[in-house]
């Protein structure tokens, strides 16, 4: 959805009703920094993604979902040692133990409360790391005229960067550091803009990490986690130590169906489940895992009245949302790279966070896909109700997001590249991934036997999902016999493809289909050709089709 077209004015638009508010856009976020005056970044700062927001008042406030919350969630309270943190925002207070060190030129109390090292004590005085100069994104272009980021341990005390390695190589707070927290936050609020008043942010060790997180927030032994009828397995698997299970709706290209998950909802009987009626959700909107398949915009509003009408909680998994692409078949004339910010937002479909008005939402953001997955780092955004829980949970296990992550990606990100570069970023990531996704295209049609097997070209991500037709099989095999003698023979022919089954939602559900899962995501584009051509024999092997 384009953004109104009007005059951009900081965090308002001018338009002939005079100011109205509006999306911030990257232009407006450093009017912004300034009106809120100095960030208070120090060790183990506390921090709110309401610090970093723009005031909304005349949007709706977010559901509570008490009703919604585990025994486990009810049960977490605030840990004592971390409250001490509130303390640490006291004006003229010292953010080191001892009046010693960097910070010891700010009078005021001194702590002897936490059992925060001292930074003097870290063996690590500063990195220097290589990165794309803003438009030169391309390995080769980076080995020339990369740009060194310099990260010491003093940059704040030297007036060199709101971030240094003597706060982000301490402990922090569950809801991550506030120079990173305020720029997910402006990231959030640029991108998806969520339509109530009391969303926030919170950051995490990675996607895996927050979904366990609301998994054990929300679900109790026996319940049922709702998900497209093929998924990511990781999802289903971080489920079953819960005692839970998944139950999966039918899909179409566009992904789960609506209807058919009102069906499901209307129709649940408690007593042949042996469960509640499901509240939970999980999807993969974008580019879904391992299907390939991106839910229109228009599919989306479908699901979330679905949800409003059943009273769902959407767990929104997105790692593959900015990797969406031009239609496969589309000549590359006619394909527009250079987009400005508000170009590059509006050809993306909305989000479902975009259209949230009740605080229904848990998205789980990362850096997992567009970035590095080795971070570890991504975020939650939902409701303050929700991201609390979240913080009380990650107190008492993950922490927080590591430091040195924090601190690069803080780096990169706002002081190096800024809210526009990395949406430039993010444009370049989408048209190497494009051209992967081309590339194997041209290989399925070359190479596969299209009299067995059938695709949709994927809108997104990395993945792409082939439908094997096994009323051409000329055996008397199950649907499992067939997949598992397609997967020997590719195994013989040396290549690597996913069996479907192993992300079926329900794994007792029996086999109907055979499909296969290959990606795109990494192979040189040669070896993609002659993988897909090493597929193409197997099934031809197992067929009985002639070259």
């Amino acid at each position: 959805m384009a953004p109104p077209s009007t005059i951009s004015n900081g965090d308002n638009h001018v338009s002939s009703g005079g100011i109205v508010p509006g999306r911030l856009m990257p232009e407006g976020v450093a009017a912004r920094r300034a009106a809120a005056g100095k960030l208070n970044g120090g060790i183990a700062a506390r921090t709110d993604s309401e610090l970093f927001k723009a005031p909304a008042p005349w949007k709706p406030l977010a559901k509570r979902w008490d009703y919604r919350l585990s025994t486990e969630s009810k049960a977490r309270k605030s840990t004592v040692l971390k409250s001490l943190a509130k303390h640490m925002a006291t004006p003229g207070m010292l953010p080191s133990l001892l009046t010693a060190g960097p910070y010891s030129w700010i009078p005021g109390m001194i702590s002897l409360g936490g059992g925060l090292p001292l930074g003097e004590y870290f063996p690590f005085e500063s990195f220097d790391i290589k990165v794309p100069a803003l438009g030169k994104f391309t390995q080769a272009e980076t080995e020339v005229s990369g740009e060194i980021m310099h990260i010491g341990k003093h940059d704040i005390r030297d007036g060199k960067s709101s971030y240094d390695l003597w706060v982000a190589l301490n402990y922090g707070q569950a809801s991550g550091s506030a120079q990173l927290l305020r720029w997910v936050t402006e990231h959030t609020e640029i991108v998806h803009n969520p339509p109530y008043r009391d969303w926030a942010c919170t950051l995490s060790a990675g996607s895996t990490s927050s979904l366990d997180m609301v998994y054990r927030m929300f679900l109790e032994r026996g319940d049922y986690v709702i998900s497209e009828e093929y998924t990511f397995a990781t999802a289903v698997e971080t489920s079953h130590p819960l005692g839970c299970r998944f139950v999966g709706v039918a899909m179409d290209d566009e992904g789960m169906i609506p209807s058919a998950l009102d069906t499901l909802l209307a129709t649940w009987d408690v007593e042949a489940r042996g469960a509640r009626k499901p509240f939970l959700m999980y999807t993969v909107p974008s580019g879904q895992n391992p299907t390939g398949a991106t839910q229109s915009a228009q599919r989306r509003k479908e699901i979330y009245k679905v949800a409003q009408k059943h009273d769902l909680i959407i767990i929104e998994d997105e790692p593959y949302y900015f990797l969406q692409m031009n239609p496969y078949g589309v000549p590359a004339e006619e394909q527009k790279t250079q987009l400005t910010s508000e170009e590059f937002i509006a050809s993306l479909v909305p989000s479902l966070l975009s259209i949230d008005t009740d605080g229904r939402v848990v998205r789980l953001d990362s850096f997992s896909k567009v970035l590095a997955p080795g971070s570890r780092t991504g975020w939650v955004v939902a409701s303050a109700q929700i991201c609390e829980r979240i913080q009380r949970h990650g107190e008492v296990s993950t922490q927080h997001p590591a430091g040195i992550s924090q601190v690069i990606l803080h780096r990169l990100l706002d002081e190096q590249w800024g809210h526009a570069g990395y949406l430039q970023w993010l444009g370049n990531i989408r048209k190497e991934y494009t051209q992967r996704r081309d590339v194997l295209m041209a290989a399925c049609e070359e190479h596969l036997p299209k009299s067995v097997v059938s695709w949709t070209p994927p809108a997104a991500g990395m993945f792409h999902w082939m439908n094997l037709d096994i009323s051409k099989y000329p055996g008397n095999k199950t649907p499992k016999e067939i997949e598992e003698e397609v997967f020997a023979k590719a195994i013989k022919e040396c290549v690597l493809v996913t069996p479907g089954s192993y992300f079926l939602a329900d794994q007792e559900t029996e086999m109907e289909k055979v499909f296969f899962r290959a990606t795109f995501a990494a192979a040189e584009f040669g070896a993609m050709n002659e993988a897909i051509r090493r597929f193409g024999a197997a099934i031809r092997e197992v067929f009985g089709i002639e070259n």
